[in-house]
């Protein structure tokens, strides 16, 4: 198959295409990324000369670009990680949160539609069903849950799900949608909580807990979330929509805790400030349909995941201190610059 894999830069995009070009040697993989703040090119230097794998700089919002890449391509599938997925900085300037995740979403399926397609996967959040209280551990967001958003972000996520299954119920475009619980592993931007966390930890530096750090997420190791995507774009229903869920509820200030420990400092760096706006209490995916349907399970228990991502960022310090300098930015400039 000829994919095309936005988004794919950053952090659960390059993950899926590392994981794609093991398993499916014989694919090829066009990678689309505007290389934004957190988008990293040189996290998939290790593909880049692959005869299998093309990278392309571009915004999925600016149609006429896609349409020639399109062109160009011919693809098979596309999955769609594009998007913008920092919630703080949805709150702060939720403009562009709109434009990359409703409009380019848009493009992409027009594009789909004008050169036709095999299949086109929106990667989208559990973050669409809202939050679940803390003290009912018995409920779970299911397919069926009603969305019910929180923030810019989310908002943005549940209307682009919406408009995926608008195209494929007025046009028939062969669509699928995934929602996945918190990702962590390699590659992760140290905006977000494990890296962020692990960086300013090794650095002693205060870590911030937004509130009591009592909000309790469901946490996936990417490499699982990954295996699920696949299933679902080669076996997966036209039109339906899976959760992907790890099994792994965790509250924050645990998971701080524990990093603590693993890394040998002292809890005292732990440092509460003022929690986020409409902070969602708890997430929690059941994730039986995609098991009943294709057989997939989390294979990765949080205590083992967070041990590899933790030894992770410890062997590839040049890699993370590289974007918190800023560095990582001029990447591209040194792969691009003189071609």
């Amino acid at each position: 198959m000829n994919i095309i894999v936005t988004g794919g830069a950053g952090f659960i995009g390059s993950n899926f295409i590392f994981y794609m070009m093991k398993q499916h040697p014989e694919d090829r993989i066009v990678c689309l990324d505007k290389l934004t703040y957190a988008g990293n090119l040189s996290t998939l230097e290790p593909v880049m000369d692959s005869p299998n794998f093309r990278f392309v700089k571009m915004d999925i919002c600016d149609r006429a670009a896609v349409y020639g890449l399109f062109e160009e391509e011919h693809p098979d599938v596309v999955v769609n990680f594009a998007a913008e997925s920092h919630v703080d900085r949805s709150i702060e300037n939720p403009e562009i949160f709109l434009q990359t995740n409703i409009i380019g979403t848009s493009v992409l399926m027009d594009a789909c539609r004008k050169y036709g397609i095999q299949r086109y996967h929106q990667v989208s959040t559990d973050e669409v069903y809202g939050d679940l209280p803390i003290d009912r551990p018995d409920l779970f967001f299911t397919e069926n849950t009603p969305l019910h958003t929180s923030s810019p972000y989310s908002s943005s996520k549940a209307s682009a799900d919406l408009l995926v299954n608008a195209y494929h119920r007025t046009y028939g475009l062969p669509t699928t949608i995934s929602r996945c619980s918190n990702n962590y592993g390699p590659y992760q931007f140290p905006e977000k909580l494990i890296p962020l966390m692990i960086a300013n930890a090794l650095a002693d530096k205060p870590l911030p807990v937004y509130g009591e750090g009592l909000n309790v997420r469901d946490w996936l190791y990417v490499e699982d979330h990954c295996k699920a995507i696949d299933l679902i774009i080669r076996k997966g229903r036209v039109g339906e929509v899976y959760n992907i869920g790890g099994h792994n509820e965790m509250r924050n200030i645990d998971i701080v805790r524990l990093i603590c420990e693993a890394l040998g400092k002292p809890e005292s760096l732990i440092t509460h400030v003022t929690d986020r706006k409409g902070h969602d209490q708890r997430y929690a995916i059941d994730p039986a349909k995609i098991h009943n349907e294709l057989g997939w399970l989390p294979e990765t228990m949080f205590k083992d995941g967070i041990k590899k991502t933790i030894q992770w960022y410890l062997d590839h310090q040049d890699w993370w201190k590289t974007i918190i300098s800023g560095e990582y930015q001029n990447y591209y400039q040194k792969m691009y610059g003189n071609r």
